[in-house]
């Protein structure tokens, strides 16, 4: 089982971290289509998102040819702290699955906030103070995204308001008391302390919440309040660009071994975890230089991908955002209250949403309970307790390795282990009780939302 020359975790020195993001648009020779201006339907202005991001945030936003950035200083000093991140081969789930594949994971859950939101979480705390603004506002879903924010503004002494999904904020209090710990304000979403929360909750008094709609509230607050901006966790370029750091590691680590994946798998809500641990990869891939089998995995509760349709749409369910071509589900579509509250997103990356347009990758659906219980065989022998979204890329590559075993193909496999799931214990005991269901929506109600689309082109 154990190969003495690749050790069961693959870790770099300070020396080999990177030291640039890697911003894959400048490799596509089909660019991802231009956000819009809603209101004149025109692509949109450094100076109008200037009112609602930090402005070296959107020159990341809005660059598509430089492919590497520098990362500041204060910031990979920042990441030392829980960076490089091991590369693990997981010998103990290819023995329990008698597979001849290979079965590699990038862990980003040992730090604090137990996810790899966290990378992008300082970067934008970190523009936020360099503009001198006296704080930051966002939406948090699972609330890995609020509780790295809230660390990282910590550090650098900034406010922080969280907007949590109402869901999450009922089923995870830990989550939010580690924001609190860490000096941020929580507000459970859709709330009546914005109007475009009151306006939700007219329309839709029993709703669960959506990242869509702890979105427009987030922005709400930010640009009705002096010396604030608005930052997001996944979905926008930047959050992508931010999180390469993820698979410019990964992909060091493996050619100083020699390994080479044929098959990459991630989660996919938003698309900051896929889109960085893919994207040196889908770079050489971009280029010619060498081919990767990558795929995308989504809950079929939320299948934006497997089920959506590629067009404009809001970022938000409160339509204050600029319109994004993406596949969607349509801005107004309310997920079921599922367990990986990270993936609850009506729409995905403008980047992915392309290379996915172009067959560049692949994407599948899973249901929930087949999720924990692939989380639950991984965790009984890798020893580390997955969270629901990060089960998701776990379920589809114990599914490839499976494959592997039937046919004999001794095939790569690497996934994104995003995080630990220590907070969402309320999920793992509704999955060991035998009261968690799945929820698919129909037809009919996934093309209420879609017909809802805007007009555009």
């Amino acid at each position: 089982m154990f190969n003495e020359n690749i050790p069961y975790k693959i870790y770099l020195s300070e020396d080999e971290m990177p030291k640039q993001w890697y911003n894959v648009r400048a490799d596509m020779k089909k660019k991802p289509a231009p956000l819009l201006n809603p209101a004149t339907g025109r692509p949109v202005t450094a100076d109008e998102l200037g009112a609602v991001f930090c402005g070296e945030l959107v020159k990341q936003e809005l660059d598509e040819t430089t492919p590497y950035i520098d990362i500041p200083g204060e910031i990979l000093d920042f990441y030392k702290m829980y960076r490089p991140s091991p590369l693990v081969r997981a010998y103990c789930l290819e023995k329990a699955l008698d597979t001849p594949a290979k079965i590699y994971y990038k862990f980003e859950g040992n730090n604090t906030s137990g996810s790899h939101k966290l990378n992008s979480a300082i970067a934008q705390a970190y523009y936020a103070k360099k503009q001198g603004l006296k704080g930051v506002t966002t939406e948090t879903g699972a609330g890995q995204w609020g509780t790295a924010l809230s660390m990282a503004c910590s550090y650098f002494d900034l406010d922080c308001r969280v907007y949590m999904v109402k869901v999450s904020y009922e089923q995870k209090p830990f989550r939010r008391e580690v924001m609190r710990t860490y000096g941020a304000s929580v507000t459970p979403s859709p709330s009546m302390t914005t109007e475009v929360g009151k306006k939700i909750l007219a329309e839709f008094p029993d709703t669960n919440g959506s990242l869509g709609c702890a979105i427009s509230e987030a922005v709400e607050a930010a640009t009705s309040s002096e010396g604030y901006r608005y930052v997001l966790g996944s979905v926008l370029s930047q959050v992508l660009l931010h999180q390469t750091v993820i698979g410019l590691e990964t992909k060091i680590a493996m050619d100083k071994y020699g390994i080479k994946p044929d098959t990459i798998i991630g989660c996919a809500g938003g698309g900051s975890n896929l889109g960085g641990l893919i994207a040196p990869f889908m770079g050489e891939k971009l280029r010619g230089e060498a081919d990767y089998r990558i795929i995308a995995v989504e809950p079929a509760s939320c299948p934006s991908l497997t089920r959506g349709v590629y067009a404009y749409d809001f970022c938000d369910t409160g339509k204050v955002c600029p319109l994004q071509k993406m596949y969607t589900l349509g801005s107004g579509f309310m997920p079921s209250a599922n367990h990986a509250g990270g993936l609850r997103y009506h729409g995905m990356s403008s980047i992915l949403s392309e290379l996915y347009d172009q067959g560049l990758m692949e994407a599948v659906s899973v249901e929930q309970t087949a999720v924990f219980e692939a989380a639950q065989k991984f965790a009984r022998v890798e020893g580390i307790l997955p969270a629901p979204e990060s089960s998701h890329a776990i379920k589809a590559a114990v599914d490839e390795a499976l494959k592997c075993r039937e046919t004999g193909e001794e095939k790569t496999i690497l996934f994104g282990l995003t995080g630990t799931g220590y907070f969402d214990m309320y999920a793992y005991a509704a999955y060991n009780d035998g009261k968690m269901s799945d929820y698919i929506p129909t037809d009919e109600e996934l093309q209420k939302s879609i017909a809802d689309l805007p007009k555009i082109g």
